[in-house]
This record gives structure tokens, C-alpha cells and sequence, in this order.
């Protein structure tokens, strides 16, 4: 999506307008900053995260000093116009005292360490099977896979109808795992996963 700058209200806040900085795979805010309008401009067309700094009074792309670099995925005016959500895939930290975000020590809370197991897994992928378990049970194909989470939710299963709370969640935490190694022995991603559940909430908002 490409910004019409003319559509911000830049006025508002003294020629700046201050962006939420979300990672677009788990959600987790980032850092705020704000832009002008040559920022803005500069951000759509390098790709790169590209602010105006209060404290240096001027430009600053992210990561020209410390090579951690925020590259965009989307930008999204909120309904004023004089706000914006900056959705990145972070390269390194987006915090100076080189933490993931600003926001705190946590790294992709709630529903976002979905999104960082599924990064984790892709990673991975390239290791000596010798040395790693998600590297050997991908190069064994989507069968192995299929058995693994076959495997795990069978003691899903079991631990819901006799075990405790505790063993319930180590059992699905297993078979969430290797169904995210198992997508990614299809080439899928958790994504398409998402899309047939929003697809099936539309349905349900408008049954035929």
C-alpha cells in the first residue's frame, strides 16, 4: 500500500506524525517514532524504515549505524490520518540498548511466539540433522512429519481425558511443534492456516 502523503494530517502534530512499529509476523510493538513528510517518502521508496529524530532534529534510517534495519511490509493510516502502524520484519534489534523492542526484555509474547517458533523452525531447516532433531525430522519427509503430530495427538488426547493441566499443556506445546515442522515440510506456512480460519469466519458472519 502506498500512502498519498497528502491524506496525513501532518499539521496536527507539528509537521511529525508518530508510528506504532509492529513486527508483521508476531504482532509485538517494536518502538515508536514518528515521521515527516520527506520521511514518509523515503520509507516508501527505499523499502526501509526511514524516521525524523526529536533528538538529532533531522533524518534517520534505521540501522545506518548499527546495520539493524526495519524493512517494511505495510504502512496503515489510522482513521484521523494523523497516526500510522509501520508493520516491519526486523533485521537485528529495533531498540538501542539492543533488545528486540523497546517495549520491554519479552520476545514475541502471547500468540507472537507462534510466529517465532515458526521462524525458528525455518532456521532450522539448514542444520546438520546430526546435531539437530528439527533438521533430522524435516530431511525424513512429510510422512515422518504426518506421524509425529499423529503420535503427538494421540497424548494430547490422552492427557486431556486423564492427566493434569500441566501435561496437557507439554502435550500440546509437542503437537503444535511438529505440526509447524510438518507445514513447513509442505512448503506452508501457519498463514494459510489463519487464512481458512478468517475465510470460514466471514462465511459464518454472512451463512448463505
Amino acid at each position: 500500500m502506498t500512502l498519498n502523503p497528502d491524506t496525513l494530517d501532518f499539521d496536527k502534530g507539528g509537521g511529525l506524525i508518530p508510528v506504532v512499529v509492529q513486527d508483521a509476523a508476531t504482532l509485538q510493538v517494536l518502538t515508536l517514532a514518528y515521521m515527516d513528510r520527506a520521511a514518509l517518502e523515503e520509507t516508501q521508496a527505499s523499502g526501509e524504515a526511514t524516521f525524523f529524530s526529536r533528538s538529532r532534529g533531522g533524518r534517520w534510517r534505521k540501522g545506518e549505524t548499527s546495520g539493524d534495519r526495519l524493512h517494511v511490509v505495510s504502512l496503515t493510516p489510522d482513521c484521523d490520518g494523523d497516526a500510522l502502524v509501520l508493520k516491519v520484519r526486523p533485521v537485528g534489534n529495533a531498540c538501542h540498548l539492543n533488545r528486540i523492542s523497546c517495549f520491554g526484555e519479552e520476545d514475541a509474547p502471547g500468540l507472537g511466539r507462534l510466529a517465532r517458533l515458526e521462524a525458528t523452525i525455518a532456521e532450522r531447516a539448514d542444520a546438520d540433522p546430526a546435531t539437530s532433531w528439527t533438521a533430522r525430522l524435516m530431511a525424513e519427509g512429510p510422512k515422518r512429519a504426518a506421524q509425529k503430530v499423529g503420535e503427538e495427538g494421540v497424548e494430547v488426547a490422552l492427557a486431556g481425558a486423564a492427566g493434569d493441566t500441566e501435561e496437557l499443556a507439554n502435550e500440546a506445546a509437542d503437537l503444535i511443534y511438529h505440526l509447524f515442522v510438518l507445514l513447513k515440510t509442505r512448503h506452508m506456512v501457519f498463514q494459510d492456516v489463519l487464512d481458512v480460519l478468517a475465510r470460514r469466519a466471514e462465511a459464518a458472519k454472512n451463512p448463505v
